[in-house]
């Protein structure tokens, strides 16, 4: 029994400190984990509101990334528009400009042709009169004697037309 003496001693000391272990326990739960639990639960508050704050920014800057995808998309569709009918257009005043040059160079080619039969015209023209003039000098030196008008002018004409075959036809 001698061992249980030991121990009694001993009880009353382990059950004092057991007492003043769980007042300890008590003091530290209502005065330090009270204030630990909720500074820890306000920081979890502050975090989920950040990874909050992190997924709606993360969302809107999808929702804009969409938005500005779509937008690119229709500027890069309305510069293709625009180029095209730029092109369109420039074909078209193209077309309208060598239209109009090929219309003025056939303007001026009658025009120089009109003025090219017009110029032989007269140069045939000059040159008939000049052979009826020297040619009626011919023919009264040659008969000497006068003809009349009008035998004269059978006479040339006559002499023309054979010069004309000679020479190529109409001139």
């Amino acid at each position: 029994m001698q061992t249980l003496e030991i121990i009694g001693g001993n009880l009353w000391n382990i059950l004092i400190s057991l007492a003043n272990l769980v007042l300890i326990y008590l003091i530290v739960k209502k005065f330090l984990f009270g204030p630990v639990k909720k500074l820890i639960a306000e920081r979890q508050a502050t975090i989920d509101a950040q990874y909050a704050a992190a997924a709606e920014a993360e969302r809107a800057a999808l929702d804009s990334r969409a938005e500005w995808e779509e937008k690119r998309a229709g500027a890069k569709a309305e510069a293709d528009a625009i180029v095209k009918n730029a092109t369109e257009l420039a074909e078209r005043r193209a077309a309208q400009i060598v239209e109009s040059a090929d219309q003025k160079a056939a303007g001026i080619l009658r025009r120089a042709e009109s003025e090219a039969e017009l110029e032989r015209k007269k140069a045939t023209e000059g040159i008939k009169r000049e052979i009826v003039d020297v040619s009626a000098a011919l023919a009264e030196k040659m008969l000497e004697r006068e003809i009349n008008e009008d035998d004269h002018r059978v006479l040339i004409d006559s002499f023309i037309e054979k010069i004309g075959d000679e020479y190529g036809g109409d001139q």
